[in-house]
């Protein structure tokens, strides 16, 4: 971390517990980082103002939002990208269309996430805050980010072919996949903060566990993996830590402190 400017973090599975929480080692050795002149920041498949309910504590410098679609750098929006009325309207009918009317989709918006969810998500898991039930039948917002559930991978590929504007991604842990528009992405984000931080990619140790953190573990100077990420992540990372359930981002930075020490 000699080079380090910028520490990147995905939230669930990487800097999150499974409980959602960021432990007080972590926060700790963050905070450490802080005084030393290092910037922290936050990359995430999740909305801004679900994003922010975690980490309200850490006050990121950084905040990628809707996996790479929203970016801001402290109190600046510097980046936005994501689809008009019209094409949220057509993509989410086209979604309908191919993987059955009743599917399971959501929508984020700069202002809200939107879900029609059978079963209410926040009586599983409250960490989904005040996400806004509809039925999208008569939607009429301009989108950051859609995910739809697909159980198919004849479906998904499907879904990929008519929209070939979109970057898809999946998520390891269930059959969710994210579309953002194709420029909307993890790695555009960072190439967007080190315009506006006078960094480069070189300065930046970037965290992740899942598919979507791949191509962001990638270009930064330094790619570390968590221990519960998924096998491919572990292979595209540079360094492979303790998982997120053992500290293993407090660990790896208390050893980067002690080895400076040393």
């Amino acid at each position: 971390m000699e080079n380090s400017r910028l520490l990147l973090f995905d939230l669930d599975g990487t800097l999150l517990r499974d409980d959602k929480t960021i432990s007080q080692r972590t926060l700790k050795a963050l905070w450490e980082c802080r005084k030393k002149g290092i910037l922290l920041g936050i990359s995430t498949s999740r909305s801004e103002q679900n994003a922010l309910s975690f980490v309200e504590e850490l006050k990121p410098d950084i905040l990628i939002t809707s996996g790479g679609a929203l970016v801001k750098h402290r109190d600046r929006y510097i980046y936005r990208s994501g689809f008009s009325r019209e094409d949220t309207e057509r993509m989410i009918e086209t979604a309908r269309k191919v993987c059955g009317a009743d599917c399971e989709i959501t929508v984020d918006t700069v202002d809200a996430h939107y879900w029609n969810y059978k079963v209410d998500p926040k009586k599983q898991d409250k960490s989904w805050g005040d996400s806004i039930y509809t039925d999208f039948r008569d939607f009429q917002e301009s989108s950051l980010k859609i995910c739809v559930e697909i159980f198919e991978e004849c479906q998904a590929k499907q879904l990929q072919e008519l929209f070939p504007e979109c970057d898809c991604v999946r998520f390891s842990d269930g059959y969710w996949y994210k579309f953002t528009p194709k420029e909307a992405t993890k790695e555009r984000a960072v190439m967007e903060i080190c315009a506006a931080c006078k960094i480069s990619t070189e300065d930046i140790t970037a965290f992740g566990d899942d598919y979507a953190d791949i191509g962001m573990l990638q270009l930064c100077g330094k790619g570390i993996a968590m221990g519960n990420a998924i096998a491919l992540v572990k292979q595209k990372a540079d360094m492979v830590i303790g998982s997120n359930e053992e500290d293993g981002i407090a660990e790896y930075l208390e050893m980067e402190y002690e080895g400076k020490k040393n």
